[in-house]
Parts: structure tokens; C-alpha cells; sequence
């Protein structure tokens, strides 16, 4: 059996973008599944084959520099309190331990989710109104 590699790739780009854990895609009678390790490596594996190379962690996920604020709950993720209202933070905006940073949704509720970190917000890892995972990084303060 062939498989494509252009695939794998574009799964593995996914999980990375999207901050997934897993992704699978089937067509016919191939199925990819593309995960990544709790010790920060990836695996690929295909049915019906059982082989399952394995990726440097490297190439998978870029280091990250700096403290993850992650989200405490699950649910949709907001940057400002109302739409067209000011964003809670901005990238290069200097915060401080405790303060709102965005608002998660969840079960017709708003969650004010606090910076669990002191200093300069250099990255917003998800976008206004996605959804979010329990434990999903959501901004990266240095």
C-alpha cells in the first residue's frame, strides 16, 4: 500500500495549527490517523498497516518561548467582553498575574479567563469566537 505523504503533512500542519492532540482521515479503505505523544513526539499510523514511523519532535512543534496561559474550561473562546468592544489583550501588551485575558463560553456562560503569568503577551493562540479545549494553550506571556 502507498500512501500519500502530502497528506500526513498536511495532517501533521493541522495539529500544530488547530493545537489538536489528533487527527484522522479516512478515504476508502485507508484510514491516517496523526497524533502527538504526551512526550512531545508524534506518531502516524495507517490502517491496515501496523507500522507507525515516528517524526523528530522539532519538526512537529516549534519551542516554545516564554509562560502558556491555557484555558481552564472548554468552550468558545471571545477577546473582548462584547462584539466590536476593545480586545482584553493585545501581542506586545504588558499584563499582569490575574488579569481577564479573554472570555471562554461555555453552557450559555461567560468565564473570565484570568493570566495564570506576569509580562508581555507575545503570542494569542486561538481566534476570536473558536473553540477551545480544556487545558488548550490560549496566549504565550514572556
Amino acid at each position: 500500500m502507498k500512501i500519500d505523504k502530502n497528506i500526513i503533512k498536511e495532517l501533521t500542519d493541522y495539529l500544530n495549527e488547530f493545537n489538536l492532540t489528533e487527527i484522522e482521515y479516512t478515504e476508502k479503505d485507508t484510514k491516517i490517523k496523526v497524533s502527538k505523544l504526551t512526550n512531545s513526539g508524534s506518531s502516524y499510523s495507517s490502517a491496515p498497516s501496523s507500522a507507525a514511523p515516528t517524526l523528530n519532535k522539532e519538526t512537529i512543534k516549534p519551542a516554545v518561548v516564554g509562560t502558556e496561559v491555557k484555558s481552564p474550561i472548554i468552550g468558545t473562546v471571545y477577546h473582548a467582553p462584547e462584539p466590536g468592544a476593545k480586545k482584553f489583550i493585545e501581542i506586545g501588551k504588558k499584563i499582569k498575574k490575574g488579569e481577564t485575558v479573554m472570555i471562554v463560553e461555555a453552557m450559555k456562560t461567560m468565564n473570565h479567563i484570568p493570566s495564570t503569568a506576569e509580562g508581555i503577551v507575545k503570542e494569542i493562540c486561538v481566534e476570536d469566537g473558536q473553540p477551545v479545549e480544556y487545558g488548550q494553550t490560549i496566549i504565550i506571556v514572556e
